[in-house]
């Protein structure tokens, strides 16, 4: 199996981390914030499911799909297609819909033209009209052209203003939109949280004031952005709720702390959250996102967890390519043989490979904790629900470079089998070949529910004989 090297999970967090910050936010957008931790509650303006996503993530979704093919975002084929998408989801699938985005899209269906052209005139008129066209909906959809041309900044500043002006107008949403698109291809490829990195790229005239706004949320209390219905004030509640909560140390909590930070601002909160979770996915990668949240989010047009994954790695792999990873269909191999052996500690727990995929009425298991990449077909497996398949990326290197935090996977990775056994389930967890990966959780599982480490280890190499009970895996996990 390849190495998913770190980028590629930092890639893969853009849009997770997105939709997870909309979620949470949903029930409390325009309400009370939460006095303690954030939940997928459903209800708010939707009212929405539990874990289902807004407006926010679902007008990203159009520029998802258009990404993942690969199209230059400038061009005006691009532009064609996410237009018609906006234009489509507000007919089909808009459950929320901000004030000036639906004045522009119903007026650009009385236009004639191409519907990029039609979306930027209605939006100029607007703007003509009213000077008042800066709100954050442009900000909020911004999140995948920060990956769509991942080692150019100039073509990721032309394509944001782009895909922002086509209703948005008002050079700061343009700004905006620059300034976090640019920030998350920063965070993909370098693994660094940098806003102010973006400032030659934004309008001249906004430079001087765009230094100052950055400098002010930086480290403040996200709830200071009062009407973060404004692009600037959005942008700065969604950076102080990251800078605020950074503690310096690299840990993947971050990523929790600072949508819990989104939220406890008020106002737009599925907004500033979903903005803020773009940022923090880039930096901190899918990796990052715990197993609760993953198993609940999921909207228009029908997707999950898995699926805007796959969106966000074709996108910045350049597009889908046919027969390969993120894409293909199967990642099963008919070489690879099945294993199928209870778990010595728990034997409602069953060690697999990934064939074993192929027989979970013949191992009567009602979930399956995934730890390889797998294909659209694979997840869920067959007779599953999406929120009992889960998947985690982990490598067998020993290398810590390719596996981004390690303790943090593996323990959510035994958190979620340990959620599935509460919940009465008999649970597959699976590696590809069972050797590396399979019983290092395994053995995660068992030192969490109160075994001995050194018992653990030697009963599952009795029980497994192929397991490697060696390595930095296997080390991490008996901790």
């Amino acid at each position: 199996m390849s190495v998913r090297p770190i980028p590629i999970d930092r890639a893969a967090g853009v849009l997770l981390g997105q939709a997870c910050g909309d979620a949470l936010g949903v029930p409390y957008e325009m309400g009370t914030p939460p006095v303690g931790d954030a939940v997928m509650a459903g209800g708010g303006l939707g009212p929405y499911e539990p874990g289902e996503w807004s407006d926010d993530t679902q007008m990203t979704l159009c520029v998802a799909r258009v990404a993942a093919e690969g199209l230059d975002l400038e061009s005006d084929e691009a532009l064609d297609r996410i237009s018609e998408g906006f234009e489509e989801w507000l007919v089909d699938g808009a459950t929320d819909v901000g004030t000036q985005t639906r004045a522009i899209l119903t007026r650009a269906r009385e236009l004639q033209g191409p519907a990029h052209e039609r979306l930027r005139t209605a939006s100029r008129e607007l703007h003509a009209r009213t000077g008042m066209t800066a709100g954050n909906g442009a900000l909020m959809r911004t999140s995948m052209v920060g990956i769509a041309s991942p080692a150019d900044r100039d073509a990721t500043a032309r394509a944001a203003r782009a895909v922002a002006e086509l209703t948005h107008t008002d050079p700061l949403a343009g700004d905006a939109s620059v300034l976090w698109s640019e920030a998350i291809r920063v965070a993909v490829t370098e693994g660094r949280l940098d806003l102010l990195g973006g400032l030659d790229l934004v309008s001249a005239e906004h430079q001087d004031a765009w230094r100052a706004w950055i400098k002010e949320a930086t480290g403040a209390p996200p709830a200071q952005f009062e009407n973060n219905g404004f692009t600037v004030t959005a942008l700065q509640a969604a950076w102080a709720a990251i800078t605020s909560t950074d503690l310096g140390d690299g840990s993947a909590l971050h990523l929790q702390r600072g949508l819990q930070a989104a939220v406890r601002a008020g106002w737009d909160t599925d907004t500033v959250a979903a903005i803020a979770g773009a940022l923090l996915g880039a930096r901190y990668g899918s990796s990052a996102v715990p197993t609760q949240w993953r198993r609940m989010v999921h909207g228009w047009p029908g997707l999950r967890a898995h699926d805007i994954v796959e969106l966000s790695v074709s996108t910045f792999l350049g597009g889908r390519r046919a027969g390969t990873w993120p894409s293909v269909e199967s990642m099963t191999d008919p070489s690879i043989a099945p294993l199928g052996v209870p778990h010595p500690i728990d034997s409602e727990i069953i060690l697999g490979t990934i064939s074993d995929l192929a027989r979970l009425e013949e191992l009567r298991v009602d979930a399956v904790v995934s730890l390889c990449p797998l294909g659209l077909r694979d997840i869920p497996a067959p007779g599953m629900t999406s929120r009992d398949h889960i998947e985690f990326w982990l490598n067998d290197e020993d290398s810590a470079e390719k596996n981004p935090h390690l303790d943090f996977v593996l323990d959510d990775a035994s958190s979620a089998l340990r959620q599935f056994r509460a919940e009465g389930k008999r649970v597959l967890v699976h590696c590809r070949y069972g050797t590396v990966r399979t019983p290092a959780v395994a053995l995660r599982y068992a030192v969490d529910i109160g075994v001995v480490p050194e018992l653990a280890a030697r009963r599952l190499r009795e029980a497994l004989p192929i397991a490697r009970g060696e390595g930095r895996l296997w080390e991490v996990a008996a901790r």
